[in-house]
């Protein structure tokens, strides 16, 4: 789990790794024979048996520094990634961040560059609000209507959501999957993990070599298996 891509020296939600830092852990991935890939293309692998050295690589919020700094990494390492972006805000900012820093969000024609460049665009809700304290018209809107809206943005189907926050509860799981998505991320579900709760290791500009050894190590101790995806 990635969200930005550039300079980390304000960042007080942890949420940057500078370039530099992604093409070090992209390389920490090659050297041991692992590749990222978008989650669409991981669930594909894996119905087909496949898929046990790929990563599955998300960037939530959609910001303007996934294509001038995060792309040319990706490329650089032959890795994909799947990219969650927010229809109801596209050309503003992170204004769901109290202390800042403000950072610029993708444009309509920013997310269609990213889907044309073969990334896999899902949704982030419209407008980022916690789910678990919507009303069912903001429910709705943020979980359905984000979809069709991307839907008709990129010209292709939206097959993934992500929980902004990564708060969920049964009602949120529950509108997600009746929304059509085929999967939906998180951060940690617990017991609601499943295609459409699925956990997820976050990232930061921390995260040596060292550190990636103990998290991939780890992750699967602490995560319950996710069947049917």
């Amino acid at each position: 789990m990635y969200h930005s891509v550039g300079d980390c020296s304000d960042d007080p939600y942890r949420i940057t790794v500078t370039p530099e830092r992604l093409e070090r852990q992209l390389a920490w991935l090659h050297r041991r024979g692992l590749r990222g890939v978008s989650l669409r293309d991981l669930f594909a692998a894996r119905a087909r048996g496949e898929g046990r050295r790929l990563v599955g690589l998300t960037f939530d919020d959609g910001y303007v520094d996934f294509l001038t700094h995060a792309l040319p990494v990706l490329r650089h390492w032959n890795c994909g990634a799947t990219l969650f972006v927010l229809p109801g805000r596209l050309g503003g900012v992170n204004a769901w961040d109290p202390l800042g820093p403000r950072k610029p969000l993708l444009t309509a024609d920013g997310i269609r560059r990213a889907a044309a460049e073969g990334v896999e665009i899902g949704s982030h809700g419209l407008t980022h609000v916690d789910l678990t304290r919507a009303d069912d018209v903001t429910l709705k809107a943020e979980v359905a209507d984000s979809r069709a809206q991307l839907a008709e943005l990129i010209g292709a189907p939206v097959d993934g959501f992500c929980y902004p926050y990564g708060t969920i509860d049964r009602r949120a799981v529950t509108a997600v999957r009746e929304a059509g998505y085929a999967y939906a991320c998180a951060i940690d579900p617990g017991p609601l993990t499943g295609p459409h709760a699925l956990p997820r290791l976050h990232i930061g500009q921390n995260d040596t070599a060292w550190r990636l050894h103990l998290k991939h190590k780890l992750h699967r101790l602490r995560r319950r298996p996710v069947k049917g995806v």
